[in-house]
């Protein structure tokens, strides 16, 4: 069967200490953060906050991945991702310590339990990207699908057991005690990532500056077309799915008053994702990748109106082991399509990207159900909410996701040219560089060259062409030359770098229209030299 070899290797990445080590550090502090976020939304109801309120802890979470995401992925890929982890480690820490006292001491309020739930997330968000990243730093390259699924069912299995773990801990000591629990939870991964030892990657070009950084970002995922579809469907599903997570702690204060009943239903939620991810491989094996997120799209909207509709505990719990089976299903499989979109030097600014599209779309539409609830009801809020994710596996029909894994390793086969006068400076401010390349076309294949070049344009500008075009000349109609310009040498140096082994085809289908040997020319602005 084809799956079989995916699920024979499941638990191979386990036999890499540092991978494994890891993934231990960071299931305990994630149930340590859910224990925290179940504890901030029961306090929130605790302290009589209105549905708003219930609503913006969720949204206070997702927001700083809005704001930070960007930056962050950008820094993510240009220092020590090893050292970024242990900053923002640290800083998590000392928010977590801060929440706990002033729980303990019972100085918490509304406004404050939300800034410092936004500030934890912060720094949450300024590690997310490099902390998955880091991945194929620490495992085999071919054990990659089988690390990120054990990353998936770590995820899970702390998200089926920290609420559960924190609603008892809440009903016999308080929600203090949750944040302090929380707050230990960051030692064990500020100590793995502290005694990893690793190798920082040599670069051959100059370093990014972070504003260079996330302008690269921007225009790679602005002209990679399949990141486009991958991005715009996320974001609309999860504005829509959000809506179940937000309103879940005033549901369950509805069916019974109890912490207890909170962390449950968020236990089955957990629970069906670690099931959804155990049975996945053999769902793909069967159908397309496009057909299995759109059933997890479809099933996790019919869960949310179910759960607008009852009101037993029971009923509910199952409606959750759904919902979260479901979740993780069109979750994963969107992230697996990222990565499978990313290359290395952009890795962690891709993923920020999407993270910033999820999160953003979490937060608006938290904000949003909240509203509608505390305007309609609780159970219109989920109606709605899900008949919304339910509507949205419409954007199928016309925004298909990609399903070819495309080769991005490096591909710096362009030779640069020799300086009169010894080497050209590196510096960002060396510019702009006007780049022309002239080709010489046969009148009879001059539509077909356009329509391979323009593609080709596609890939100078995602990997640093600020302008691009190309030109007839009036003169010599077989003559066309291709002009583009880079902000910097420094810039051009790292667009050789850019260029993958999937972007291949399409040059020498380019060149393949010339009836000779493209002519090359690098022009330096005056005003530099």
């Amino acid at each position: 069967m084809p799956g079989s070899p995916q699920i024979s290797s499941l638990w191979q990445p386990l036999r890499t200490p540092t991978f494994r080590n890891l993934l231990i550090a960071d299931m305990v502090s994630d149930i340590g953060a859910f224990m925290q976020s179940t504890g901030a939304a029961w306090l929130m109801v605790s302290l009589n906050a209105g549905p708003m309120y219930v609503a913006l802890t969720q949204t206070a979470s997702a927001l700083p991945f809005f704001i930070f995401a960007l930056p962050a992925g950008a820094i993510g890929d240009i220092v020590d991702r090893r050292k970024l982890i242990l900053y923002t480690e640290t800083w998590m820490v000392a928010v977590a310590l801060a929440l706990s006292i002033l729980a303990i001491s019972g100085l918490i309020s509304p406004l404050p339990l939300l800034i410092l739930t936004f500030a934890l997330s912060a720094g949450d968000a300024f590690e997310t990207p490099t902390w998955r990243a880091i991945l194929p730093e620490v495992i085999k390259k071919e054990d990659l699908p089988a690390a990120s699924a054990l990353n998936g069912i770590e995820f899970n299995l702390a998200r089926a057991i920290g609420p559960g773990l924190a609603g008892f801990i809440i009903a016999a000591a308080g929600v203090g005690a949750a944040f302090v629990l929380n707050t230990v939870s960051f030692i064990g991964v500020i100590f793995v990532v502290a005694r990893w030892k690793r190798v920082v990657p040599k670069r051959t070009s100059p370093r990014e500056s972070v504003t260079g950084a996330t302008v690269a970002a921007i225009r790679y995922v602005r002209y990679s077309p399949a990141i486009r579809v991958l991005l715009t469907r996320s974001g609309l599903v999860m504005f829509f799915a959000s809506g179940l997570l937000a309103l879940l702690p005033f549901l369950a204060r509805i069916v019974k008053n109890s912490p207890t009943a909170y962390g449950l239903l968020l236990g089955c939620f957990g629970l069906g994702a670690v099931l959804g991810a155990l049975l996945m491989q053999h769902v793909r094996a069967r159908w397309s990748t496009e057909a299995v997120v759109t059933a997890g799209v479809a099933t996790f909207g019919i869960a949310s109106m179910a759960a607008g509709t009852l009101r037993s505990l029971p009923a509910l719990c199952v409606v959750m082991v759904v919902a979260g089976s479901a979740w993780i299903v069109f979750l994963s499989l969107f992230n697996v399509l990222v990565l499978n979109q990313a290359p290395d030097w952009a890795r962690a600014r891709v993923l920020a990207i999407s993270t910033l599209v999820f999160q953003g779309g979490v937060a608006a539409g938290s904000a949003t159900w909240g509203a509608v609830a505390a305007r309609f009801g609780v159970g219109a809020g989920l109606l709605y909410a899900g008949a919304g994710t339910l509507a949205s596996t419409a954007l199928a029909l016309f925004l298909r996701l990609p399903n070819a894994k495309v080769d991005l390793t490096s591909w710096n086969h362009w030779p640069l040219p020799a300086a009169e006068n010894g080497a050209l400076p590196t510096e960002d401010s060396f510019g702009p560089v006007l780049v022309t390349v002239e080709y010489q076309v046969p009148s009879e294949q001059a539509a077909e060259f356009l329509n391979a070049v323009r593609k080709w344009g596609r890939i100078r500008r995602r990997d640093g062409a600020q302008r691009w075009g190309i030109f007839r000349d009036m003169e010599n109609t077989d003559r066309y030359v291709e002009t583009f310009i880079v902000a910097s040498w420094a810039e051009h140096l790292r667009q050789h770098e850019r260029l993958t082994r999937a972007d291949r085809e399409t040059e020498e289908q380019v060149r393949g229209y010339a009836l000779s040997e493209p002519k090359v020319r690098h022009l330096i602005s005056a005003a530099t030299t």
